[in-house]
């Protein structure tokens, strides 16, 4: 979820609580507070301490807290403090910017994980951290952590994501991290997908798992290439996410701001191509 900000660049916490309800009313049976789309690098520990209360209160489906970071001590010890804002449980990403060695990985993950009780969602995004985990490091982490069970996986790494599943079965629940690949992704044993543009499109990512579970795979593709344009939108070099989702959800009425730096503020042209996807989407529901 997005972090929505007042114009004077402050967490404004009525509409965090307000978007949580309403994508949850869409269809959204879960929300990460503080990751990359909710602008966490540029959130401090007490803003996410504060969002995490806030979304956990608002909403009843579970809530986890994007409280890591590329500080091992750091993400240690605020994760040790989010069982008491009402979370579910803990995304934990790969650490940025350090380029560990897939041991450092491990060693990171294990000490987050021994930080909390709370079930912890591994989150491997190589494009944001420059590593990326391997399957082999997955596998140890699950067998070693008995509250790491499942993983976003917005490597784009189809091949490693299928043999990581293959080897742990339902010791790991898989998620796409990644929208344009979800049906891909189910195909080879995800039981949903951590979104971007399902702040706009949840009915139909929704939608798309559900036919999938039912083995409805005609329908799937067919939700998918509806899918298609949201997808290609939601991040590219010059309208980074969640630049676009923003621009998604103002054309939507919803009071979430601009970004903060160094992401930034949207322009015109983002604006009207978010008008546009958005008026296109929602042409389609009837």
């Amino acid at each position: 979820m997005v972090t929505p900000f007042s114009p004077d660049g402050a967490v404004n916490f009525d509409a965090a609580a307000a978007l949580a309800k309403y994508l949850v009313e869409q269809g959204c049976d879960g929300l990460v507070i503080g990751g990359s789309t909710g602008e966490g690098s540029a959130l401090s520990d007490q803003e996410k301490l504060d969002m995490f209360s806030c979304v956990a209160r608002a909403v009843s489906v579970p809530v986890l807290a994007g409280s890591t970071s590329s500080d091992t001590a750091r993400s240690v010890d605020l994760t040790s403090r989010v069982a008491a804002t009402g979370v579910a449980g803990v995304l934990a990403t790969t650490p940025a910017y350090a380029r560990p060695s897939q041991a450092g990985i491990a060693a990171h993950l294990a000490a987050i994980a021994r930080s909390t009780t709370l079930p912890i969602m591994l989150y491997d995004i190589p494009s944001r951290t420059g590593r990326k985990i391997a399957s082999d490091t997955t596998v140890e982490l699950v067998r070693a952590n008995i509250n790491i069970i499942a993983m976003k996986d917005a490597s784009g790494d189809l091949v490693s994501a299928a043999h990581t599943k293959a080897v742990l079965r339902d010791e790991l629940d898989l998620y796409s991290g990644d929208d344009s690949v979800l049906l891909a992704f189910m195909a080879i044993g995800a039981v949903g997908i951590v979104s971007v543009a399902a702040h706009w499109a949840a009915p139909e990512f929704a939608a798309l798992v559900r036919c999938v579970e039912k083995g409805d795979w005609d329908q799937a593709r067919e939700l998918n290439e509806r899918l298609a344009p949201s997808c290609s939108f939601e991040s590219t070099e010059l309208y980074p996410n969640p630049v676009p989702a923003k621009a998604a959800l103002r054309a939507l009425g919803m009071d979430v701001g601009q970004c903060r730096l160094p992401l930034g503020v949207s322009d015109k042209r983002c604006d009207e191509a978010a008008a546009m996807i958005v008026a296109g989407l929602q042409a389609t529901r009837g």
